[in-house]
This record gives structure tokens, sequence and C-alpha cells, in this order.
């Protein structure tokens, strides 16, 4: 399972972001995928996750109306619309594979992109 994250950065209060995430060395359009973020000395918090046809999405109420998931089935790559981004979502931002909004499962994550929103 490889799972490779891009797209973070600094951007200022209000701001957008889209992440991607490209997936290889599994069938990943067989498995639902999760965005969790994880701020510094917190611990990880789901953000949200969609089915493996794309048909069905869930956001935490912390990001509803503001984020949308997506993925790409053909190019294996699972996507992270971030519109209106506030001071409190500043954390490393990572793609799981399956549903995870417990029961964390650190080996089926990427290795992070870090997202800072700061004026």
């Amino acid at each position: 399972v490889q799972l490779v994250e891009s797209g973070g950065g600094l951007v200022q209060p209000g701001g957008s972001l889209r992440l991607s995430c490209a997936a290889s060395g599994f069938p990943f359009s067989v498995y639902y995928m999760t965005w969790v973020r994880q701020a510094p000395g917190k611990g990880p918090e789901w953000v949200s996750f969609i089915s493996s046809s794309g048909g069905s999405t869930w956001y935490a109420d912390s990001v509803k109306g503001r984020f949308t998931i997506s993925r790409d089935n053909a190019k294996n790559t699972l996507y992270l619309q971030m519109n209106s981004l506030k001071p409190e979502d500043t954390a490393l931002y990572y793609c799981a594979r399956g549903e995870q909004r417990a029961n964390f499962r650190r080996e089926y994550w990427g290795q992070g992109t870090q997202v800072t929103v700061s004026s």
C-alpha cells in the first residue's frame, strides 16, 4: 500500500487549497477512502470519507459545507478541496485506505501533507 499526499501549504484564513493523494499497490477503486488530520499535540481526527464509487460522501461537522472530497478511480487519486479555511484547520493531513473514523490504522496512511492557515 502506497499513498502519497500533496497540495498542502501556507494559506491565509478564508483561502483555499486542494489536496491530492496518489494511491498504488492495492485496488483503489474497491476501497472507501478517508482524509484524516492531526494537529500538533492532538489526536487524529477524521475529516471526510468517500465510498468506493464516489457516490457517497461523509464529513465531520467541523468541515461540513467548506470541504469537498472526491476521487478519480481511473487515476487512482483521492482529492480534498478545502475552501474558507480557518486557523483551526491547521494540521498534517493524511489520506487513509478504508473508512477510518475511529480505530485508526496508521499502517494504511500516507506520509501526510502540511496545511497551515495563518495570516
